[in-house]
């Protein structure tokens, strides 16, 4: 249950930051929001990996580091922080926020680096903070939180820059339910990260198997 419980603060925190940050228009927010993650990566991986997003969990299963049967409960739970935290930021400041691709992005193009920034953030994930020969390493927080920061900064105009299910999901229907907006990016910040992030597992397979070498 922990584990669960850790993902929910996780998650939580992670949305909140990315909440506070959009609706303030706070100045460096690409660097709040990869710092938070950082920082909650570090408080929560020893515990339950540090996921806090729907994509990296499927990663994580579809490369044997997470057992399939755990995805579901991750999922629950990282998308229950995000709900919560857009309601934090509902509580707070008396508005809702969502993501959605820039004024001039196409469908295809935003969906494009969904794909992308997650499918980087998943393989960085699996070679960081699960793989044999980077275990017990220091910097595996910081190479996560830097590769949010780059996909917002280089990504974020074009697609929303969520790069994470639960960072869609949960604003969104916090969003539509307030009478804010609607439904229609849903599936763009579902089917895109997931995407990447299963061929993160596939990439990252090949490369486990292409090392035999041993430490």
């Amino acid at each position: 249950m922990i584990r669960y419980v850790t993902e929910f603060i996780g998650t939580f925190f992670l949305v909140l930051t990315i909440g506070l940050v959009v609706l303030t228009e706070a100045p460096l927010g690409a660097v709040a929001i990869g710092s938070v993650l950082m920082v909650m990566v570090y408080m929560g991986g020893h515990v339950s990996g540090g996921h806090y997003n729907p994509a990296v969990s499927l990663a994580a299963g579809f490369a044997g580091k997470l057992a399939k049967r755990e995805l579901l409960p991750y999922w629950l739970s990282q998308l229950a922080g995000a709900v919560v935290a857009a309601l934090a930021a509902l509580a707070i400041l008396g508005r809702t926020f969502a993501p959605a691709p820039g004024p001039d992005a196409s469908i295809s193009a935003a969906l494009l680096v969904e794909l992308l920034f997650a499918f980087a953030l998943c393989l960085v994930v699996l070679n960081t903070a699960t793989h044999p020969k980077t275990k017990g390493n220091s910097y595996y927080g910081l190479a996560i939180g830097f590769t949010v920061l780059v996909g917002a900064i280089a990504g974020g105009a074009i697609s929303g820059g969520a790069f994470n299910p639960a960072v869609g999901v949960g604003p969104i229907l916090v969003h539509a339910l307030a009478g804010d907006g609607g439904y229609s990016d849903l599936l763009l910040y579902i089917v895109g990260p997931l995407m990447g992030g299963f061929l993160a597992a596939v990439v990252f397979r090949q490369q486990e198997r292409a090392d035999p070498s041993p430490d």
